[in-house]
């Protein structure tokens, strides 16, 4: 005796929240459970009452075809459509591909699109690819639940939601990634993730930092030696790029390879083979790269410290880390996970943080970023003698950190930067900065002898016109 298939979840959202649903009816008859939403607010209720579900969803763009309130619209519809769990299908008429933010949104946020009217067996196996890719995310490997992060990275500030949305697209492809960002904000955190949600999950993932190696090890560590390469060699060693056969290779610090092995580095990209020092054959290798580094390429590939055709070949995507002062609340979020983490290792039960902690953590540059914060929290928990953890356990106080800035310091420090800006995008030429700033040139002479700008000629010549 037959069973009746279990029906697919399909969610119908017209963006400018209302549309002509004609079509879905076909569509139900397919073996769709339709579900019609009339915001975004709709959708993310909608996933958390079944946080076991997976969903294809319509994106009906027809309902605002005529109206300019369309883009402020998908803005409020962006914490749906990047949503996990659901596949997003956009329907348009013919007429709207030739719209830009159309285009950028089938391309940022959906599968697949159709155009209307379109038969029901159409429509219905591009909503089941869709709904198929959706159900494709493993529940271990989806985000942490209130974090907001990760694969163990933290946060919810724009920056970071915008990494991990290009994240999870560098993980679908097999194309090097190149990740850049300062010294302590979780590069190889990043790199770990694209590896785990990609299709290498489960092969090695190997770990290479090249700048803590001797330079006269490089060339051994990344290809391997033969018995007799050299002395000491007294047997055959497999090098990281052959270890991470069929996996990801993770080149941590790349900036710091040296040039000949810049150049080996770029021969085994160009033709997916490597030689083992002291040998003769070459062995195919398929590994996917991941390089990351805190130095500045572009400046390295001008000052000639960096092989051009090597940096292009490794940066086909980049991800950027943001440092931990542009990341706002997330500072807190990382302090209190950090905490969670480690509080164990105190003998006395540490409660969170103070209120000084709190306002300090914000006041500081922190320089070594995600990494600092989290050995500051970690040594906090030992240290503490009370039961809230304050900026002095933190050593964080006003005399680490940036101290207070008063708000006419602000307004006239970000005033300086704008005209210093407009000055050299218009080489100096008064009339245009003026311009260019939205102020009579009076008014420009007036600000510039304020902040110095031309009294001791801080920024060049100045010109009139």
């Amino acid at each position: 005796m037959s069973t009746k298939p279990e029906p697919r979840d399909l969610i119908y959202l017209p963006l400018a929240g209302h549309a002509p649903d004609d079509g879905l009816a076909g569509i139900g008859r397919h073996g769709w459970r339709i579900w019609k939403a009339g915001s975004a607010e709709d959708v993310l209720l909608l996933l958390k009452q079944h946080p076991t579900r997976c969903f294809a969803a319509l994106l009906d763009l027809r309902a605002g075809v005529e109206t300019h309130l369309v883009e402020p619209q998908l803005v409020a519809q962006s914490a749906a459509l990047t949503a996990e769990r659901i596949g997003w299908v956009a329907s348009v008429l013919p007429e709207q591909l030739k719209l830009g933010w159309v285009r950028q949104l089938i391309h940022d946020y959906c599968h697949d699109y159709v155009t209307l009217p379109c038969r029901d067996a159409l429509l219905g196996m591009v909503l089941g690819h869709a709904h198929g890719m959706a159900a494709l995310l493993p529940v271990e490997r989806a985000r942490t639940p209130g974090t907001g992060g990760m694969d163990g990275m933290v946060g919810e500030s724009p920056a970071m939601q915008t990494m991990f949305r290009r994240l999870q697209k560098a993980a679908m492809t097999d194309a090097p990634v190149y990740i850049a960002g300062e010294t302590g904000t979780g590069k190889e955190l990043a790199a770990m993730a694209v590896h785990r949600h990609s299709s290498r999950y489960g092969k090695p993932f190997v770990a290479i930092n090249c700048g803590a190696i001797p330079q006269s090890l490089v060339q051994s560590e990344l290809f391997g030696f033969e018995r007799g390469a050299f002395t000491g060699a007294t047997q055959r060693k497999l090098g990281r790029i052959e270890m991470a056969h069929r996996g990801t290779l993770f080149l941590d610090e790349i900036g710091d390879l040296p040039m000949d092995s810049q150049s080996s580095l770029l021969r085994f990209l160009q033709q997916g083979s490597i030689e083992r020092l002291g040998g003769h054959d070459e062995i195919q290798v398929d590994v996917r790269i991941i390089s990351a580094t805190h130095v500045d390429l572009t400046v390295a590939v001008a000052e000639g410290r960096f092989r051009e055709d090597l940096f292009h070949r490794l940066r086909v995507i980049e991800l950027q880390q943001p440092p931990l002062r542009e990341r706002g609340n997330d500072i807190q979020l990382i302090a209190s996970h950090a905490l969670e983490c480690y509080a164990g290792e105190s003998r006395r039960k540490i409660k969170g943080f103070s209120q000084c902690a709190l306002q300090a953590v914000h006041r500081y540059a922190w320089p070594g970023n995600v990494r600092e914060l989290i050995n500051r929290v970690r040594q906090a928990v030992v240290m503490a003698d009370g039961r809230y953890i304050t900026a002095q356990d933190l050593r964080v106080d006003d005399a680490d950190g940036a101290g207070l800035q008063t708000l006419d310091a602000a307004r006239n420090q970000s005033e300086r930067a704008a005209i210093e800006r407009a000055l050299q995008r218009n080489a100096y030429r008064l009339v245009a900065t003026a311009r260019d700033l939205g102020i009579s040139r009076v008014t420009l002479y007036r600000l510039m002898t304020r902040h110095g700008l031309r009294d001791g000629d801080d920024l060049g010549a100045t010109r009139i016109g």
